[in-house]
């Protein structure tokens, strides 16, 4: 299964420019099997992208990307979120006590969103996102080294806030599946690659 993991979709993310009944047709063109939802700091959307999901049978994970103290978290498996920011760890233990799972999304990006050397003394990180496609190159290698030396499991997500983007990166699962709760399950394994869109569909890679 591969899976563009963090997306934003227009209605709940202001700085997104594409809206979910578009998303799903450009993913299922460029080979996605699902998408996931993970609007800044909103779950609104999880209702209607069910409801769309069951109507279309193609699987839309809704998450959200929470701006702790420290920087960006994806999150899957809650179902709200903090009243106002709080520190990473704090943010972390919650998603856990819910029996959800939480990346570090582009930790090393130029824009202080992300949580950087915090990677290192935060516990309970189920992965981090070693390819973000609104990320320099730099700044993912040093995501995937950091990945590798915490035994991390490694993401790819595009990031994406267009439709030209959606898809840029991917993450390659063994399963599919087409619930939330099955797709935390998956996630649970510990089992899982980046991978890039190329000319021929999706390379899965281990490192760049």
């Amino acid at each position: 299964m591969l899976v563009d993991m963090h997306l934003h979709e227009k209605t709940f993310s202001p700085d997104a420019f594409q809206e979910l009944k578009q998303m799903v047709e450009v993913a299922k063109a460029r080979g996605l099997d699902a998408i996931c939802i993970t609007d800044h700091d909103s779950m609104g959307l999880k209702n209607f992208a069910e409801q769309y999901s069951r109507e279309t049978g193609y699987p839309i994970f809704v998450g959200v990307e929470f701006f702790s103290l420290q920087g960006d978290i994806t999150a899957f498996g809650i179902d709200s979120i903090p009243s106002e920011r709080i520190d990473a760890q704090s943010f972390i233990d919650y998603v856990l006590q819910c029996g959800g799972v939480c990346f570090s999304c582009h930790p090393f990006r130029n824009n202080n969103r992300g949580l950087e050397e915090n990677l290192k003394s935060v516990k309970g990180l189920t992965g981090i996102e070693v390819l973000n496609g609104s990320t320099l190159y730099d700044a993912n290698k040093k995501a995937f080294e950091y990945c590798s030396e915490l035994q991390l499991m490694p993401i790819g997500a595009s990031d994406a806030h267009d439709l030209d983007q959606l898809g840029k990166y991917a993450t390659w699962f063994p399963n599919m599946v087409y619930t939330l709760d099955d797709f935390v399950k998956e996630i649970k394994k510990g089992i899982s690659k980046p991978a890039i869109l190329g000319d021929n569909g999706y390379n899965v890679v281990d490192s760049i």
